[in-house]
């Protein structure tokens, strides 16, 4: 990489289901931190996978877009979509299901296997009023 500054940003759609609680804490406490989201509820998501990279002088891509996509459609939206992925996906075992630690697991499932430029950006759209965006450790 030449620190070239060019992003790029392919946007994917996956549904899924959730709901917070803490184990260790009574139904009270749960229902007092977490409010009606105790209960199983889903959301339409939004991602947003945005690399960087230099461009290749033969196509002017920074990535192959086919490739990105089966990338992503293999590591992520196959596994997420359409699961409560607390509860059926291991990676989730110990953590909330937030968008916050979602997003974590969707660089970990992306970044070992991209080839040809770096992971920037995640951005992940849970309502039309909140988002969490994750630019790795």
């Amino acid at each position: 990489m030449n620190g070239n500054n060019t992003y790029l940003t392919k946007v994917f759609h996956f549904c899924a289901a959730h709901k917070y609680g803490n184990k260790k804490w009574s139904d009270e406490k749960n229902k007092e931190v977490f409010g009606k989201d105790v209960m199983v509820h889903g959301h339409n998501y939004e991602l947003h996978i945005t690399v960087k990279g230099d461009l290749n002088p033969d196509t002017g891509f920074i990535v192959d877009l086919e490739y990105l996509k089966k990338l992503v459609q293999k590591n992520v939206i196959s596994k997420l979509d359409h699961t409560q992925f607390e509860k059926d996906i291991a990676w989730f075992e110990d953590k909330q299901p937030s968008t916050e630690n979602l997003v974590v697991f969707i660089w970990e499932s992306i970044e070992k296997d991209l080839e040809g430029c770096l992971l920037h950006r995640i951005r992940l759209i849970e309502t039309p009023t909140i988002y969490t965006d994750y630019y790795g450790k």
